[in-house]
């Protein structure tokens, strides 16, 4: 390589334009094209290989379509950045004819690893978006609820941040600054607004533990200290829920790190206890009939379960009413869906004590938790 880089004096590589010989011209022609080779060729070849590797259309759309030419342009810069560094090492070593002006052998590297840094980010920024098409790619139910798009909104805020971070010490090595004075200043900066802001980084903390575990989503009816109700919103730093007054909480999410939250929306069944008072009267062969058939119309309902556990028995033989005992498990997902199949049953049970001549002591059926 150093004869190549070394033609004789009265050879036309040798001789002189704009400053410059022919030989380092040519070098420098050759790496502009040997770039833009390179970017068409990645911009070919990268989305070939990135649909055999990824099945999604969702995800291929953005990293084939959108993502190629930032990325063939980082490959092309980064492959001239990688020669022409190797090309002034050579001549730093042993004598050559590739001779760069000083300002030109400064500039033209930093031009380079910049232009290379800027397609870095925009590429890797492009590539943000598909963390959403993967979270959808590994749902279950087909459908985002309020935790997973703030899971989506965290990660994406968090990636954004980390690209930027990067990207700013590959540019400001670009342009020249002192890399160890800017990362001690950072750091020095960094710690004081972690020590002013560690309210918010405990509420982000509390955050992702909740986005990761997930304790409870959008929709759930839960117990959280001394508050209880519905979640209707899960931000990075906080939670709200609606309680049965109708008002809203809004619980900081530090607070849900070390706090015992119980949640009703995990329950695998609702049970169901209530107190059927009839009238003393009441024939007993009818009762124990009545009771055998509300233990039927349980096990024919759809939506129950549990069937070995329920039960319609004679509980308390009081002055004014005999009291039976029923006991039975919804298999339903939420409240609306429970007292709609409450209401058919309770329409079920007074059928069946019309069909059996029995009366209620009291026409109200108290219930009980």
């Amino acid at each position: 390589m150093g004869s190549l880089l070394q033609p004789d004096a009265d050879s036309f590589w040798s001789e002189q334009i704009i400053g410059l010989n022919y030989l380092t011209v040519g070098i420098l022609v050759g790496l502009f094209l040997m770039a833009v080779v390179v970017r068409f060729t990645t911009m070919w070849v990268a989305p070939k290989l990135l649909k055999k590797i990824i099945r999604s259309d969702s995800i291929q759309s953005k990293t084939v379509k959108d993502s190629d030419k930032a990325l063939g342009t980082a490959a092309g810069a980064g492959v001239t950045l990688y020669i022409l560094d190797a090309l002034i090492q050579l001549h730093a070593k042993e004598d050559n004819s590739f001779i760069l002006p000083s300002f030109v052998e400064d500039l033209l590297p930093n031009l380079l690893q910049l232009i290379f840094a800027l397609a870095l980010v925009v590429w890797a920024f492009r590539l943000v978006s598909i963390v959403k098409d993967v979270v959808e790619l590994f749902d279950k139910d087909g459908e985002l609820d309020g935790s997973e798009r703030t899971l989506i909104s965290a990660v994406e805020s968090v990636l954004r941040f980390l690209i930027i971070a990067l990207g700013a010490v590959f540019i400001a090595d670009a342009l020249g600054f002192n890399l160890t004075s800017l990362i001690a200043g950072l750091g020095i900066s960094g710690l004081a607004l972690a020590l002013a802001a560690k309210d918010t980084i405990s509420n982000l903390f509390g955050a992702t533990t909740v986005l990761l575990d997930r304790p409870f989503k959008v929709g759930d009816w839960v117990i959280i200290d001394a508050v209880e109700g519905e979640v209707i919103e899960i931000s990075l730093r906080t939670t709200q829920i609606r309680t049965a007054a109708d008002t809203v909480v809004t619980v900081p999410n530090a607070n849900l790190v070390n706090t015992p939250i119980e949640n009703f929306g995990k329950r695998r069944w609702r049970r169901w206890q209530s107190l059927l008072h009839l009238d003393l009267n009441s024939n007993p062969e009818d009762i124990a009939s009545f009771c055998d058939e509300v233990v039927e119309l349980i096990k024919s309902c759809p939506i129950t379960l549990k069937h070995e556990s329920s039960w319609c028995q004679v509980s308390t033989l009081s002055v004014q009413s005999l009291d039976l005992s029923l006991n039975l498990y919804w298999d339903v997902a939420g409240g609306a869906p429970e007292r709609k199949e409450k209401e058919k049953f309770l329409l079920g049970i007074m059928q069946l004590a019309k069909d059996k001549n029995l009366k209620f002591f009291d026409s109200r059926m108290l219930q009980s938790s």
